[in-house]
């Protein structure tokens, strides 16, 4: 019996297709590039913010604590959201669009070494939490104003942002594979070691 040779034709339109659909991902880089300007705009606000409450407190005029707290919380509120943009923007980037050639830069974020789109995930849900705390408390400072229900929708809001991160963490951990979870392992450790010798070392000094 004859055996039918295999063949492996190649396909030069499959392959063009193939291209320009990985060429398609350079599509999000203007999104990228929005998040800057809104990054941007969001610096703007936060010195408008920030003068609004310099121009309070040198003017003469005594400010309640509660609303100096309020215009803190709006500081916050905006740097946290400029965290997330941050994230967004290079966690985004690097995982979706293209790599980052930072190696060994002195201004790595530590995160950026292991991004993927797992971390991105729970790093954006806690993120999101922590912005979420910051509306809620200003509501309960200005509970006196603020209708009951609205506090309580805030609140129930703010429950299902910590369960849907604490759901997030789960599935990331349960996703993770022996070798994977070794990696992790030896990462940490790696990671500490340095901290460690850093520490002999001062201690070798102090008795010197």
């Amino acid at each position: 019996m004859l055996k039918r040779a295999d063949h492996n034709p190649s396909h030069p339109a499959a392959a063009s297709l193939g291209y320009l659909i990985f060429l398609s991902r350079w599509l999000q880089a203007p999104l990228y590039l929005g998040l800057i300007v809104a990054q941007a705009a969001y610096v703007v606000m936060f010195m408008q913010e920030l003068w609004h409450l310099i121009s309070e407190v040198f003017s003469g005029h005594r400010m309640d604590e509660a609303d100096t707290m309020l215009i803190v919380l709006g500081l916050v509120d905006v740097v946290m959201i400029s965290n997330l943009l941050i994230m967004v923007i290079i966690g985004g980037y690097e995982t979706f669009v293209s790599r980052i050639r930072i190696d060994n830069h002195p201004d790595q974020p530590e995160w950026l070494s292991h991004v993927n789109a797992n971390v991105l995930k729970t790093k954006l849900a806690m993120s999101i939490i922590g912005i979420s705390s910051i509306h809620l408390l200003r509501t309960f400072i200005e509970s006196n104003t603020t209708d009951p229900e609205v506090m309580l929708w805030q609140t129930v809001i703010h429950i299902a942002f910590i369960l849907s991160a604490v759901a997030l963490a789960l599935i990331d951990r349960m996703s993770l594979t022996s070798h994977q979870r070794a990696a992790n392992a030896r990462s940490a450790a790696g990671d500490a070691a340095p901290a460690d010798d850093q520490g002999d070392g001062r201690a070798l000094e102090s008795q010197h």
